[in-house]
């Protein structure tokens, strides 16, 4: 049965992507066959810094040689929102064709270029290409500072040549790499114009590598027995933390619990008149309805949404639909599987909150609607805005945002309401084993460290060093350019994860309501999402210690998006704590008499 869902899952997502991408431009070959002196297309993809990945700009931003009608590639919707803007490259690579030192074109540089080419090559800029599907990079030139200190010393020089080196396999390209020739260069310290011939040149090798495997090299880095150790370092480290943790849960509250059942089961035999204290003196309060019960619901309607959300990701993740470059395929992935599990989101929320009593239904179903899409659209907002002003690619397009307005407007608006009216429907009832009193008890004072923020760093901290290690590497591979492969291990982690989260929810819980405090709702959540307060905390860490990273468009995205990534995983994970708090009180309060 998972099988076939996958597999539909899968098929779903193909379909949406063919819908979503339109005409492609047909120089594509789909089997990847060619043969002698066919043209195999090459897409010039976007120019910019190398430490900034986020900001990108058009290839021809830059003043390449450019042909007079540039052919754009029509792309599909994960890859616009990727920033990708694939146009027609000016070089010529036909099949098994070698060339040697074949010129793109003569070109005077004006003063205004060769500053801007300057400014580039002194941020590192590279460029990015796809040839039949293959990526290659290159830097467009080199700062040379000969022992000096003044940049004003330094020598700027542009790369005017590239080498192309193509593996084949009778009638299929396998490999492509681009190399500048560091003796071919232009100069272009001074502010004057310049005389530059853009050449390139090609050769063609044969290898046996089969097709099927071509893409294997791109995942090597993070299968090397290096990061495997590290990889399984980590998982090592949060299997420790578990068994710690589940021993400690095992050890102490098993323990305390039986004493608890057995002390209560005594007083009632001894001593019916006898004060009741610990966490059953509060029997009468502790299923008493939670402030706020609308937001509650709608919390926990928008985590497990992301929960649903998070487990299909890895579903297509492991059966291999995010094999390295496959372009946009995760953030279309996203979008479908987001819009598609809203009403997971809807039902959850109203169920709920008409489990609380809620009359206002609608209101509550429109609250989880904008709880997690709402501080998302802002944040698109002016980061796009930020995008639109420096001109990068990572701006979308008006067409690709009613794309999006449309999915959210006719699939995910409509499922959420139709999710919402089925759990209101559900005529469930909520299961408390005891009686709720009719005026609440006081709740008594309470040491500092039994506050709420005390203890949401309490149940933060232990779910985070279980995931720390990885955590560096999946930062590197959506910051950076390192590519991450090893989905397995991975899931294990985020497994691991779920467990130290919802024992801890549980742990901080029961040393709640021993301490006669019956206010367990809104703590538990908190306390189970602390960790994405923990993880943005890590941000600011690998922000300024171990990435390059530097401007106000790259600042601004990593931030911004890392904020609402963490903001997912509060709501997921504080889904998670809650329904882990919620199963044990049930069970402890099922377990002795209450009057």
């Amino acid at each position: 049965m998972m099988r076939r869902t996958c597999r539909n899952l899968r098929s779903f997502l193909i379909l949406a992507v063919i819908v979503l991408s339109g005409t492609e431009v047909r120089s594509d070959s789909y089997d990847h066959k060619y043969k002698f002196t066919d043209q195999v297309p090459l897409y010039a993809n976007k120019v910019g810094p190398f430490h900034n990945p986020s900001e990108t700009y058009r290839y021809f931003d830059l003043p390449f040689c450019s042909p007079a009608n540039v052919k754009e590639k029509k792309e599909a919707l994960g890859e616009v929102l990727n920033g990708d803007r694939l146009v027609v490259a000016p070089y010529k690579l036909e099949f098994l064709s070698d060339k040697d030192s074949e010129v793109v074109c003569k070109k005077k540089l004006s003063k205004e270029e060769v500053v801007q080419f300057r400014s580039a090559v002194s941020n590192d800029y590279y460029f990015q290409m796809y040839y039949d599907d293959l990526p290659l990079w290159g830097f467009l030139g080199k700062v040379e500072k000969e022992g000096k200190t003044d940049p004003s010393d330094y020598k700027y020089y542009l790369f005017k040549h590239i080498h192309f080196e193509i593996l084949y396999n009778k009638d299929r390209v396998i490999e492509i790499n681009a190399r500048t020739d560091p003796n071919a260069l232009v100069d272009i310290t001074d502010d004057k114009e310049v005389d530059v011939e853009f050449m390139y040149s090609v050769k063609w090798k044969e290898t046996t590598i089969p097709f099927e495997k071509r893409m294997e090299k791109y995942s090597q880095s993070s299968s090397l027995p290096h990061h495997l150790e590290i990889h399984w370092f980590s998982i090592i480290n949060s299997c420790v933390t578990v068994l710690l943790l589940t021993g400690f849960l095992a050890t102490i509250l098993m323990r305390v619990l039986k004493n608890d059942f057995v002390k209560y089961a005594h007083d009632e035999e001894t001593a019916d008149d006898q004060e009741e204290t610990g966490w059953k003196y509060i029997h009468g309060d502790v299923f008493r309805y939670p402030k706020y019960k609308s937001l509650l619901a709608a919390s926990l309607g928008s985590g497990s949404q992301l929960f649903a959300l998070t487990i299909f990701i890895f579903i297509l993740a492991l059966v291999g639909v995010f094999y390295p470059y496959n372009r946009g395929a995760l953030f279309t992935a996203l979008v479908v599987i987001y819009a598609l599990t809203s009403g997971i989101a809807g039902y959850t929320a109203a169920s709920f909150y008409c489990q609380l009593e809620g009359t206002n239904w609608v209101r509550n179903l429109l609250l989880t609607g904008g709880l997690f899409c709402g501080p998302l659209f802002l944040t698109f907002c002016f980061l796009n805005t930020v995008a639109i002003a420096y001109s990068a690619t990572a701006a979308l397009p008006f067409g690709t945002i009613v794309v999006i307005i449309l999915i959210w407007a006719l699939v995910t608006s409509p499922l959420l309401v139709l999710g919402g009216i089925a759990g209101k429907n559900s005529k469930a009832e909520f299961q408390a084993p005891c009686r709720t009193t009719k005026y609440p008890r006081e709740i008594p004072p309470l040491p500092w460290y039994r506050g709420t923020l005390p203890q949401m760093a309490m149940a933060g901290f232990l779910p985070f060093s279980a995931i720390y290690i990885e955590l560096y590497y999946i930062f590197a591979s959506v910051w950076g350019h390192r590519i991450y492969t090893i989905y397995s291990i991975l899931f294990i982690v985020f497994i691991i994860l779920l467990i130290v989260t919802a024992f801890i929810t549980v742990a901080l819980t029961y040393f709640q309501l021993a301490a006669e405090d019956h206010e367990w709702w809104w703590r538990s959540f908190l306390c189970g999402g602390s960790t994405g307060l923990f993880i943005y905390g890590y941000c600011l860490y690998y922000y300024y210690a171990r990435s390059d990273m530097s401007g106000f468009m790259q600042t601004s995205f990593f931030f911004g998006y890392m904020a609402c990534v963490c903001y997912a995983f509060f709501l997921m994970l504080g889904a998670v704590g809650f329904r882990a708090a919620l199963f044990f009180v049930r069970h402890i309060y099922r377990s002795i008499k209450c009057e």
